[in-house]
């Protein structure tokens, strides 16, 4: 990983480190149901549980094997989702990515914009071949949104996660570096 964390700008986004200071804002969507069911996690029960997130977002950071941007408005400083990086594999030029945004921000594109900038990043500087994205069967805005930026949908992974008390199935998609050029 780079020494400093990077900052993506979009046309209308600032990606970047958060921090402490970041966990009320991150709370007001982390306690919300209806963000963190796909994720596999219950709500956020205070502000302090959202310290636990913030230092995983560095632990992942710091181990290189991911890197987690809270997603901004330029003309506001408030985190209103995040978008990054997971078990990343250097050797074979992969990793997961993953995403949530405030349902007060839903259906105006924000989420795209960040996906579309944070691929390119991993593209660009950890030369990356293959992006993964896994989504509940369910989920049908996030498989939308990652079709839409060229993600391909490869197939089932039958129960291949527990969470919320059940094992669930996910499918899995991917995006390659080739395919960019195609879009």
């Amino acid at each position: 990983m780079e020494k400093d964390f990077p900052t993506l700008e979009t046309n209308r986004l600032i990606l970047r480190k958060v921090s402490i200071d970041d966990a009320k804002d991150m709370y007001t969507y982390l306690s919300d149901q209806d963000v963190v069911k796909p994720m596999g996690l219950e709500p956020f029960e205070t502000v302090e549980d959202v310290w636990d997130e913030i230092k995983w977002y560095q632990s992942i950071y710091e181990k290189g094997t991911g890197i987690r941007w809270g997603i901004t408005l330029k003309d506001s400083n408030k985190v209103i989702g995040s978008c990054g990086f997971l078990n990343r594999h250097p050797k074979h030029y992969r990793t997961e990515i993953g995403y949530e945004l405030s349902s007060d921000y839903w259906g105006q594109g924000i989420a795209s914009e960040a996906l579309k900038a944070v691929s390119k990043y991993g593209f660009e500087h950890f030369q990356l071949e293959r992006i993964e994205a896994l989504i509940e069967l369910t989920n049908i805005p996030s498989q939308k949104l990652v079709e839409k930026q060229g993600f391909q949908r490869e197939g089932l992974l039958r129960h291949y996660e527990f969470a919320n008390g059940k094992f669930e199935d996910l499918y899995m998609y991917s995006i390659l570096k080739e395919d960019l050029q195609l879009i």
